[in-house]
């Protein structure tokens, strides 16, 4: 199963027709496959890596949120504990599915549910056999609904369980407050779902810190930390504390990023560079980029302020560009501007879109404190 295309109106501060499309525009090199594409049937290319950018308060969050409601409803067939109203949002999503392409449409409710849990009206489910169609073809073309008159399913359920079938990880949405609200007790317990080897944590350790030569989970809340070759027993709280910010993130991170590869599911991670050195993060992109390891069709979505982490993208058609002028637009760098021939990207993207931080803004603050 592969996530092709979102479309939302009504969705947090968004425009309408707020659109996401993982499909590749431009071309593939006819002799070989691009190295950042990945390859889901004949013709159909998704990517391995996407990258949102935009200054702060730009809308990055909210277009990873989006893609994030759209894999919930892939992977639980429910929507709950977003923390915001789903009343009156309508998505399209278009997905690929064993040679079969789907679009599924629905309006989201929650005016009469107590909880954080969103209601589904409106549902329907159209689908079409896939034969080498571009993207254009894909979206614009002949769809067949299919009857859901007789899917007797709770209001807060998704139709998408009658094609699905069973809940799978389909994603996983790392943003800033993971590693606070969740520790390293979430991290072990998707090790544990998906059979990850326990090896693989220690090889990532030295990565961020070579003090630290093992990490074992006691219980749920408990935790052996070999540091400099003494052996002390912390909770999940302490741990938390005594490691740097950036260890924790970057362990956590990149032991979801080789559950992402080894198994298949996408990652989706807010501000990709908080917290950790520049290297660990092209390391980290680059780890989806190599066909050697990623053999499973993952994807790694992140949206970054840093704009010369899309130096590492020969494409542009899978970077985008928030903006929040009143309402948050995503625009695409190879709808907009073509392939753009001899640019770098981080200077394209810092001339010709306004997404760079503030300057006047900074100088009127400092302007005041010399006062």
């Amino acid at each position: 199963m592969k996530l092709l295309r979102v479309k939302a109106d009504g969705f947090k501060n968004c425009a309408d027709n707020f659109e996401i499309n993982l499909m590749a525009k431009s071309e593939c090199a006819k002799d070989k496959e691009d190295c950042e594409l990945l390859r889901i049937d004949e013709g159909l290319y998704v990517f391995n890596t996407v990258g949102i950018v935009g200054k702060n308060a730009s809308g990055k969050t909210s277009a990873l949120e989006l893609l994030d409601w759209c894999y919930d409803l892939l992977s639980t067939f429910s929507l709950s504990g977003k923390g915001c109203g789903y009343h009156g949002v309508q998505l399209e999503m278009i997905f690929y599915l064993e040679k079969t392409l789907y679009k599924y449409t629905v309006v989201l409710d929650n005016t009469n549910t107590p909880e954080d849990r969103a209601v589904f009206k409106e549902q329907k489910l159209y689908c079409k056999r896939y034969n080498k169609q571009s993207p254009q073809q894909i979206i614009a073309g002949e769809w067949h609904e299919k009857p859901t008159a007789l899917w007797d399913m709770a209001e807060d359920y998704s139709i998408l369980r009658f094609i699905l079938k069973e809940p799978a990880v389909r994603e996983i949405y790392y943003d800033a407050l993971m590693e606070v609200e969740e520790g390293y007790g979430f991290t072990y317990q998707l090790m544990k779902l998906m059979g990850l080897d326990p090896g693989y944590l220690n090889r990532i350790i030295p990565i961020f810190d070579r003090n630290i030569s093992e990490i074992r989970q006691v219980d749920e809340t408990h935790y052996i930390l070999i540091y400099q070759g003494a052996e002390r027993n912390y909770s999940g709280r302490e741990l938390l504390r005594f490691l740097s910010g950036g260890t924790t993130k970057g362990m956590n991170l990149y032991i979801l990023a080789v559950m992402s590869l080894t198994v298949g599911f996408d990652l989706l991670v807010d501000e990709i560079e908080s917290c950790l050195h520049k290297t660990h993060v092209k390391n980290l992109i680059m780890l989806y980029k190599d066909r050697k390891v990623n053999r499973k069709n993952a994807t790694l979505i992140f949206s970054t302020h840093d704009s010369e982490l899309l130096d590492l993208f020969n494409r542009g058609d899978s970077i985008w560009v928030a903006h929040s002028e009143g309402k948050i637009v995503i625009e695409n760098i190879y709808d907009k501007y073509g392939s753009c021939p001899g640019y770098l990207k981080s200077r394209f993207y810092q001339e010709l879109f306004d997404s760079v931080a503030d300057y006047e803004a900074m100088m009127n603050l400092k302007r005041m404190l010399m006062q």
